[in-house]
């Protein structure tokens, strides 16, 4: 199908997914880009829609599979876009229901749990960070839509890849406390510079939001507290700054042995 209007109702639904409340009123998401459908894709989430713009591809219509192809006009493409130069394939995804009771762990994860984050770019920038340096898991508990369109652009696709699970503070809590996991908070008062602490076993490192930090709750039932140094006028450092410097600690001491 094509449509040339912005005005059209379809394109009207489809940019209503830019927003929180109707994604969850209809358990639907946008991905924008090639890359991320594929991802997307990959990980074996369900197509509902796939839409093109104007300058797509012929062989962009193949990701389609089975599912509709809405072809759009640049002034209705824009409209649905997040993007200040929109991508010229989008898909509209079924949110996956994830449950956290199904999880098994590997021997020593690398898990990495986040709290009530604001910004929706942090939260994409620390998952990339988590793909990246091989977490098991990642829990986000409230704050940031997991599926906001800026989350799965700056995690360039790789929410998709990655074992993360949405969860409520208690339940995130919970489950980490049942997995025996050494949990390690990331604050300003922290104890020891976040080098000089043990992740070579099974760890958790937690993260809270980007002006308060981790709740009180959250600071008391962690094992160990670390801290990053800082040594200018800023008294801390970007959230998704600070959760890839823990995990790629983590990486480096797991990897001394085998250098």
């Amino acid at each position: 199908m094509r449509i040339q209007s912005p005005a059209n109702p379809k394109v009207k639904a489809l940019a209503a997914l830019k927003e929180r409340k109707e994604r969850e009123r209809t358990g639907l998401f946008l991905v924008e880009g090639r890359r991320e459908v594929e991802r997307a894709l990959g990980a074996g989430l369900a197509l509902e829609t796939l839409v093109l713009g104007p300058r797509a591809l012929p062989e962009d219509r193949l990701l389609a599979g089975s599912a509709p192809v809405l072809e759009l006009s640049q002034e209705a493409l824009e409209r649905v876009s997040a993007r200040e130069n929109p991508a010229q394939v989008l898909g509209v995804f079924r949110i996956p229901q994830r449950r956290l009771q199904g999880v098994r762990l590997p021997p020593n994860p690398l898990v990495l749990a986040v709290v009530g984050l604001e910004k929706p770019g942090n939260l994409g920038a620390i998952l990339r960070a988590a793909d990246g340096a091989g977490a098991d898991l990642v829990l986000v508990a409230e704050g940031v839509d997991l599926f906001s369109p800026q989350v799965i652009r700056n995690s360039t696709g790789a929410v998709f890849a990655l074992p993360v699970f949405p969860v409520a503070e208690k339940e995130a809590l919970a489950f980490l406390k049942a997995q025996e996991l050494r949990l390690v908070a990331a604050t300003p008062e922290g104890e020891k510079l976040y080098w000089e602490e043990d992740y070579q076993k099974g760890v958790a490192f937690l993260l809270g939001a980007e002006d308060e930090g981790l709740p009180r709750a959250w600071k008391e039932a962690a094992q160990a507290r670390v801290r990053i140094p800082m040594r200018g006028v800023a008294d801390s450092l970007n959230v998704s700054v600070s959760a890839a410097l823990l995990l790629y600690e983590a990486v480096r001491q797991r990897s001394v042995g085998l250098l």
